[in-house]
């Protein structure tokens, strides 16, 4: 990938991060605003999900009847050779073989265009995964209970009933658009007893004498019509219905989100300490090596002026003018160590303004390209940290990548499927590859910095080139 191609999806280790550009989307609207045109509800919205929906319908009672006959018979054999010791095995077979199809409900819930349900958490994270734990494990997993529950009498009844409605509702509005070309092929022989006559003597109060065949025809098109325009509505009333199921006895329980919330933040709060003692001794080691050096070297310079300043005057301004260039110097480096923090520019013209700056004194040109407007602005402690990325990332381009040129790719994003804003900052340049997030190393604590802001950094940088290098922030 050259650089002229921005790295639009790179796979994470702990997820995909997505820098997909969005040109139309205006700067700092909300997820409501931005949301996908295909979510927009309407009778043409529903149209388009009927196809998926009548391939989940018609699948339903299938795939739920031979459930629930694998699985009883399991259960029950299981249960039967229970004396035998056997049946305990059978009965663990048979937890796995109705996980399985609980797992199915749920992927062809998704293939349908609902909504993700969340897998429950089959195992406990913090417990070695022992051979006795994995065979013994689903007796003592209430998961593994609604999993047998649901496929042998609910997903099975409920399957029934939807599966009935689904062949009715389209037979009737099938056969009624085309009851004009088939009708004629039935003989009527001695009938006498017409549906349309019926209606129109009954609505009217009159005796017809129309065409008892064409009003037959004309009636069976009208029902058709009005079977055929409700169906959207009817496949995702039972869709929904299949999906509440679903999410209420195959996902997981708000217990186990919050237990998976609490690791993730526990882990995010290490992340983040992790991080600033990292920054906080890289800038002690800076502030040692630099200013400090050069302070001492002042104070020696102004000491060595003082004895020289009666006997030696030419000597003495000599000294003090080099001592005039070291403090100018100490000056420009502290100068450049605040940048690193927040440069006053972030702070008054907003975060684009600040990453233009930071572009312009790069020392290998570096050109950047965002989708932001320059007077938007966000919280000031999202800016900072976008800004130390940017920051970090610039300086590790001119330190190693031995490149000639880069780009900078500045990105609000907005994920379809949770409404979640994101901050995206990438790199890329056309330098020799190699970067890699070595323990201890640059790159390394800045991942540990937006791992510890909830976000997702990316090192892709094989040897030869190219690099990306990106990050992405929670708004």
């Amino acid at each position: 990938m050259s650089t002229d191609t921005p790295p639009l999806h790179v796979a994470a280790a702990s997820g995909t991060l997505d820098a997909v550009s969005t040109p139309d989307q205006p700067a700092g609207a909300s997820p409501a605003q931005t949301a996908p045109t295909a979510s927009r509800r309407g009778y043409g919205a529903l149209w388009r999900g009927v196809p998926r929906e009548l391939g989940f319908l018609l699948l339903t009672m299938p795939i739920a009847i031979v459930g629930m006959s694998v699985g009883l018979t399991l259960f029950w054999t299981g249960v039967g050779t229970l004396i035998i010791y056997v049946g305990l095995f059978v009965l663990i077979a048979t937890f796995y073989v109705v996980r399985a199809f609980g797992t199915l409900e749920i992927t062809r819930l998704r293939w349908a265009g609902r909504p993700e349900i969340t897998e429950p958490q089959w195992t406990d994270p913090s417990r070695p995964q022992t051979f006795w734990r994995t065979m013994f494990g689903p007796f003592v997993n209430g998961h593994y209970w609604l999993y047998l529950l649901h496929t042998l009498i609910i997903n099975p009844i409920v399957s029934i009933v939807s599966w009935t409605l689904t062949i009715a509702w389209s037979a009737v509005a099938l056969g009624g658009l085309t009851a004009w070309f088939w009708e004629r092929f039935i003989p009527n022989g001695d009938r006498e007893v017409y549906l349309s006559r019926i209606i129109v003597d009954w609505v009217f109060n009159v005796r017809s004498t129309f065409d008892p065949v064409m009003g037959e025809a004309i009636l069976d098109l009208v029902i058709g019509v009005i079977f055929a325009l409700t169906l959207p509505f009817i496949t995702r009333g039972l869709i929904s219905l299949h999906s509440v199921i679903a999410q209420g006895m195959l996902g997981a329980w708000r217990s186990e989100a919050l237990q998976r919330e609490v690791a993730d933040l526990s882990a995010s709060r290490g992340a983040a300490i992790v991080a600033e003692d990292q920054a906080l001794r890289r800038l002690e080691r800076d502030l040692h090596d630099g200013p400090q050096q050069r302070l001492v070297r002042l104070q020696m310079d102004i000491a060595a002026a003082e004895r020289k300043l009666a006997d030696d005057p030419d000597a003495a301004r000599a000294i003090l003018a080099e001592a005039g260039q070291q403090a100018h110097d100490t000056l420009e480096e502290l100068r450049a160590l605040s940048r690193g923090f927040a440069p006053p520019i972030l702070q008054d013209r907003g975060l684009v303004a600040a990453i233009d700056s930071l572009a312009a004194r790069s020392p290998i040109p570096l050109r950047v390209e965002s989708s932001i407007e320059p007077g938007v602005r966000f919280s000031p402690e999202l800016e900072r940290s976008v800004y130390f990325v940017a920051a970090e990332l610039s300086a590790n381009l001119a330190k190693h990548s031995g490149a000639t040129e880069a780009r900078l790719f500045l990105d609000r994003t907005v994920d379809p499927a949770t409404g979640a804003a994101w901050l995206s900052v990438w790199l890329t340049d056309n330098g020799a590859g190699g970067a890699s997030a070595v323990t201890g190393h640059g790159l390394a604590g800045l991942g540990e910095r937006v791992h510890g802001l909830r976000g997702e950094f990316v090192v892709d940088s094989p040897v030869g080139g190219p690099t990306r290098i990106g990050a992405r922030i929670p708004v």
